[in-house]
Order: C-alpha cells, then structure tokens, then sequence
C-alpha cells in the first residue's frame, strides 16, 4: 500500500493508491507515480491515464471481466491502431508494436516517421506522437504494460534509453529488426496472449516473468543493431527521477535550475545527464508537454489564448503564441479552429 500526500489550495488530503479509482467525485491526483510526492492540483491539467482506464477510454470496456489492467498483448489493424490517438501522451503505460504487414506512418515531435514490417515501435508515458496513417493491409502485434509494472521489473533498468524516451541512439521510437529477431519476439508475444487468455491457476505471475523476458529480448534487439552506451546507473536514477517529477511542474517552471534544485545537482550537471541518456535536451522535454497541454486546453476548454498562456506560466500572450507556432507549425487560433 502506497500513501500519496497532495497538497491542494492549502489543504492537505490523505489517501492511498490502492483505494483511487478516478471517480469524478474523488480528488484528483496529478500523474500519480509509484513514489511518495507533495504536489500542488491544478484542475486545468489533464491527468495520465492508467493502462485500463486508457483502454476503457478507446475500446469502451475492458478485454475480459477479471483483467487488472497491468499487461495486455493482442493483434492489431488500422482501425484499432487510430484509437490510440485518443490516449497518446496521456497513458501511463508502455506499448510495443510490432508491425507484421503493411505500413503505418506516424508524426513524432513533428517528424514524420513510416514504420513497416519487422520494425518495432516503443510508446512510451507522456510520448507526444500521434498516428497519420495506415496501410489497408496494415497488421501488428502491440503488447502493452502500465509503467509500475514495468519499472518493477529489473531489465527495465537497463532499458532506460527505451523507458524514457524511445532508443537513444536513433532518436526516434522505434527499430529495424532482423527477420529473426522479428520472429522472435512475435512468438513471445503471441506466447503472452496465449496466456493472458488462458485459465493458468498463476497466470498474473507467468505473464509478469514472461514480459520480462520480453524485455531482457528487446534489450538484445537494442544491442544488435546500435552500440549501447554505458550508462552509470546514478546518471540512469537521476534521470528517471527527473522524469518523474517533470509532470508535475512543467506547467509553473520552464527552467532547468528549478528541476536540478529538486535533484539536488546543478543545471550544468542535469543537462549533460539528459543529454546522455536521452540524446535530447532539458528544454526538449519541458517544450514537450507544454504544447501537449496548451493543445489539449485549445481543444477541449473555452480558456481564451491570454488564460491559457497565463495557466501555464508564459511572459505574456504574444510570447506564448510564437511558442506554440514554433512547435505545431501554426497559431494556437488556427489550431483551435481544426480542432
């Protein structure tokens, strides 16, 4: 059992994990993580959704009555696969796909990337991509797992350059593999839906060793087709605790000596060890879900262009406005109106 303490509009409220369902009428935790957090509630950010609400969300109920919502794999088409826009940059949660037929395109920060067979494609939480297009003869396997079970399991320490932000050395989510290695992993995942569709008396613990092994496979996928760079895991813990807190303050603070303070570095320090992990840099990933969330306030409030750049802590309104065409190629009102 995990108490979260929330500090909300200088009231405190108590409550532990295991009991929050997000009903509408509970508090609202703000990306909820595995670890003990003081945060302040700002109702006007959207919170991440777990992997069974995400899927609840797309397909309007569960797979199967007693699923718990930490590990699903199953086959996948076009139609399936679009759904997941509703979710993408929301859900905490990892998904690999991995594309058996046809094409899919997806947009990732703005880059256009097309994925076709034997390529894997590695979502992972807070990932701002988005879905553009699919072949008619487009088929894949995805096997998903919610980011608890995932930084649980220890090989995933060893994939922080897949958990956090796709492969590091590719700088984009996803990877060619060889015909075997393709097969490979498609025979692991096909073996996780024989079991998650299976009445074994230790299903959950049989699906918990084998994604492991998924992964322990994805990182030999990883080694076999770029060099991997030894990373100390002090860079790997403080970089993943800079993730972790990142959700929670990107909205009031744009600048790296805020997070670096939190992590008791200097700036210096923490953009070098991004830089490393990720091949990315601190302002990367702060621009990142500040877009997320002014694309998502444009979309789904009536929060004028002043509001919203004033909720999110801009200088003012024109400066917020150049912010936002830079990174979506158009004005937050000409979004808006697509929208």
């Amino acid at each position: 059992m995990i108490l979260i303490v929330v500090f909300v509009q200088n009231n405190w409220f108590f409550f532990n994990m295991a009991n929050l369902k997000r009903d509408k009428s509970c508090l609202k935790a703000n990306s909820l993580k595995i670890f003990l957090y003081l945060c302040r509630y700002n109702p006007t950010i959207k919170n991440m959704y777990s992997l069974k609400e995400a899927w609840i969300k797309m397909h309007g109920g569960v797979p199967f009555d007693d699923w718990d919502g930490t590990i699903y794999c199953k086959e996948t088409d076009a139609a399936i696969t679009f759904r997941a826009n509703e979710t993408h940059g929301y859900m905490s949660a990892f998904t690999f796909t991995l594309i058996l037929k046809g094409r899919l395109k997806i947009d990732y920060i703005g880059r256009e990337l097309m994925l076709q067979r034997n390529d894997l494609y590695v979502y992972s939480p807070g990932m701002q991509v988005n879905i553009l297009s699919a072949s008619d003869d487009y088929h894949g396997i995805c096997l998903l797992a919610d980011e608890d079970t995932t930084l649980r399991i220890p090989s995933a320490r060893d994939l922080v350059s897949l958990a956090y932000k796709p492969i590091v050395q590719l700088h984009e989510p996803k990877v060619t593999l060889s015909e075997e290695f393709a097969k490979r992993l498609e025979r692991k995942m096909f073996e996780i839906t024989d079991v998650i569709h299976s009445n074994h008396i230790y299903r959950q613990q049989l699906l918990q060793m084998l994604y492991a092994v998924f992964l322990l496979d994805l990182q030999g996928a990883q080694d076999e087709v770029i060099h991997k760079l030894y990373i100390p895991q002090r860079m790997e813990e403080l970089f993943i605790s800079f993730m972790r807190i990142l959700p929670h303050h990107f909205a009031e603070h744009h600048d790296i000596g805020f997070y670096a303070s939190q992590l008791h570095i200097t700036g210096d320090y923490l953009s070098r060890i991004v830089r490393r992990v990720s091949g990315r840099t601190v302002l990367d990933y702060i621009n990142q879900l500040l877009v997320m969330e002014a694309s998502y306030l444009l979309s789904t409030t009536s929060l004028s262009v002043a509001q919203i750049a004033e909720r999110l802590h801009f200088a003012d309104t024109p400066s917020f406005s150049k912010f936002f065409l830079r990174l979506k190629h158009q004005t937050p009102r000409e979004y808006r109106k697509e929208a």
